[in-house]
């Protein structure tokens, strides 16, 4: 009953029960950042976060990206996403990685964007005479160390780089330690995810789970976390299942690979597909992950293309639920452009 209730409250604080409005979205957008695109999208496509929003999230997230409402970095693990402005600070905090000793291609570029930039990647070949393949990393591990900015506001290839501080002047990036700053972003965490262990919030903002141990450590510490059952949850929160009543939900979502649930339980995900796919005679990528009634019970495997993807199959966990084949196969189809699996448990229709 505990876990039911658990699971209850993470999707409806998800906005996976009652879709979210503007206000209501841009509260989970912050707590659920960095954002990113839907796994393996085409560039240029803004961040995401499906099935949460009672409106076009993309088109509402293409705007804020015009309006430089939503700005573009590396974060987790190297990763590209998207945070508010106003959370520069905490993120730089999380994720920034001092450059002490440049290579020489790094130190070039820094020197030209900073003497005379902007520039696109485009113009620093032409000056610098190197190709895109040697500029493109160095030009990332700048990014990296908060060195430069890469100003995407629309979905142009041209993007000019700026030296950070000329967009960035009043932000101070040591304004948080980085246990300031996860105490921070672990509380946002909680409160989407309602418990949570230290491996998902590693998972998640994929920072080493020492780390991550120490902020918890500190906000048990302060009554703001509470231990239960091998994971943490929100002081009030443990007050709110006591009395919280699960309502019903039966759901079934096709979540990408970016998704913010996918990346909490990702290790468990994978080791869940591969248990799936085991000596499968064709291609079985997990192309997306299937959560029913709030739990992933399998994955749609194929093969990825530019294109549609290669539905080879539908696998899942549970026998119980083969008698919601339709609905699984409705909730895949939305994914994929009306595209039917070509198998279901390894069965052509």
């Amino acid at each position: 009953m505990y876990d039911e209730k658990i699971r209850a409250l993470r999707m409806e604080r998800q906005h996976l029960l009652i879709p979210a409005n503007e206000t209501e979205y841009d509260a989970l957008y912050r707590d659920l950042q960095p954002g990113q695109n839907v796994y393996w999208n085409g560039f240029g496509q803004p961040p995401t976060l499906s099935f949460r929003a009672d409106f076009d999230d993309l088109a509402y997230n293409k705007s804020r990206q015009f309006r430089r409402e939503l700005i573009k970095g590396r974060f987790a693990g190297g990763n590209l996403g998207w945070i508010l402005p106003e959370d520069l600070e905490l993120f730089a905090a999380l994720y920034r990685k001092p450059l002490k000793n440049a290579t020489m291609t790094q130190q070039m570029l820094l020197e030209r964007i900073e003497m005379s930039g902007p520039y696109t990647i485009g113009q620093l070949k032409e000056e610098s005479g190197l190709l895109v393949k040697e500029i493109t990393p160095a030009l990332h591990r700048l990014q990296e160390a908060f060195l430069i900015y890469e100003d995407q506001y629309d979905g142009e290839w041209d993007r000019g780089w700026y030296r950070f501080d000329e967009f960035f002047s009043d932000f101070s990036l040591d304004r948080y330690t980085k246990t300031e700053a996860l105490k921070i972003v672990l509380r946002r965490f909680a409160h989407r995810f309602v418990w949570f262990t230290p491996a998902m919030a590693k998972s998640f903002y994929k920072l080493p789970e020492k780390e991550i141990k120490l902020a918890i450590a500190g906000l048990v510490s302060e009554d703001v976390l509470v231990e239960s059952d091998g994971g943490y949850l929100l002081k009030e929160d443990a007050e709110t299942l006591k009395t919280y009543t699960a309502p019903e939900f039966h759901s079934v979502y096709a979540l990408h690979r970016n998704d913010p649930l996918y990346k909490a339980f990702e290790p468990a995900l994978k080791s869940l597909a591969k248990s799936l796919t085991e000596g499968l005679p064709y291609d079985c990528d997990p192309l997306q992950y299937l959560l029913i009634d709030g739990v992933f019970h399998g994955a749609v495997v194929g093969h990825f293309r530019n294109g549609p993807y290669d539905l080879n199959d539908v696998r899942i966990d549970d026998a119980s639920l083969l008698s919601r084949k339709e609905e699984i196969i409705a909730a895949v189809q939305t994914v994929n452009f009306g595209a039917l699996p070509q198998r279901f448990m390894g069965e052509k229709p």
